[in-house]
């Protein structure tokens, strides 16, 4: 059994063979779901109206957050043909959408037409392993979603303005799979000679069984390799972008069964990462952020979630842990 973080509504999760155990800044309640299997990931969309759910059962449930945070089933999703290992909302300007990825190979995207009647508005097929991780782009960029596969590549899957789809390619991304992807913030470019500023930068991160974290910029009509940095001693298991706001650096966590969380942060101007390193006492499977981007949460092999804040002298110490019964107890 694996603990889950959602931070944009402090939402704590523990996610158990048929049943999804929640508390949101109260006891731990216990929710039946009515999955048939391990149940794999659970997010929230834009607004915390509704939660979705997805399982080793091969589907994904819906529920809408009602007033007082009660929670009530309203649409299952069915189309995969293997365990549905992640789920990821779409911004709301896009309309009520939904992607999903599985270990059939395949990644979906699902469309609410009316209030509780979900259909898939497109299906991605081309894969050759497991699709392990998926991450909705900035919404300055349209409606883009990355797809992170067993078969080593990313696959960057967008909408054009007659609905067709588009995809663009990563072809070896990490040797033997990648597990994890994440697209950074849409912070503007370099500063132009006329005055001008560069239009925002496409740019993504993901983790892989190289043990490598690697960065990608999309350049002209393709994506191509920008920074590849070696830290990790096993595979890395996530990544993710800091929104960072107020922030001009760029900043990101990653997180390994070498037992170890790295913060990597590129100043302003700078083409160098630097990192800092949090030791764990097992493997580390999912990190988030805040939505302010000043929280990092952090989720292992000990069921445990920490929290962690950077100081005034630049160190990360931990400032609380989410404990079973809903509560944080400080670090």
């Amino acid at each position: 059994m694996r603990q889950h973080f959602i931070p944009y509504y402090a939402y704590y999760v523990e996610l158990g063979a048929k049943h999804l155990s929640i508390a949101m800044g109260g006891p731990m309640e216990r929710i039946g779901t009515n999955h048939e299997d391990l149940i794999h990931d659970v997010q929230l969309d834009y607004y915390g109206k509704q939660l979705a759910t997805c399982s080793s059962d091969r589907t994904i449930k819906i529920y809408d957050i009602i007033d007082g945070g009660e929670r009530k089933h309203v649409a299952d999703l069915k189309g995969h043909d293997g365990p549905v290992w992640q789920i990821a909302w779409a911004h709301p300007q896009y309309g009520n959408i939904l992607a999903s990825c599985s270990y059939d190979r395949q990644v979906m995207v699902w469309k609410e037409h009316t209030p509780h009647s979900w259909a898939q508005i497109y299906v991605c097929r081309d894969h050759e392993g497991s699709v392990n991780s998926i991450s909705w782009g900035p919404k300055e960029f349209g409606l883009c979603l990355a797809c992170a596969s067993s078969d080593e590549t990313v696959r960057v899957l967008t909408r054009n303005q007659d609905d067709s789809w588009d995809q663009k390619v990563i072809p070896t991304a990490h040797k033997t799979g990648v597990n994890a992807v994440s697209w950074a913030p849409a912070t503007t470019g370099d500063m132009l000679a006329s005055g001008g500023v560069e239009a925002p930068v496409m740019r993504l991160v993901t983790g892989g069984c190289d043990n490598m974290v690697k960065l990608w910029r999309f350049v002209g009509d393709k994506w191509e390799s920008e920074t590849e940095l070696q830290a990790h001693t096993d595979w890395v298991r996530d990544v993710a972008f800091s929104p960072s706001l107020g922030s001009n650096a760029l900043i990101f966590a990653s997180c390994s069964q070498d037992k170890k969380v790295i913060i990597w942060t590129q100043a302003s101007g700078s083409s160098e990462w630097a990192h800092k390193t949090i030791s764990f006492s097992c493997a580390v499977w999912r990190v988030s952020w805040s939505v302010t981007g000043n929280i990092l949460a952090a989720s292992g092999g000990d069921n445990q979630v920490t929290l962690w804040k950077d100081n005034l002298l630049g160190e990360w110490e931990q400032i609380g842990q989410l404990s079973e019964d809903g509560t944080t107890t400080k670090g």
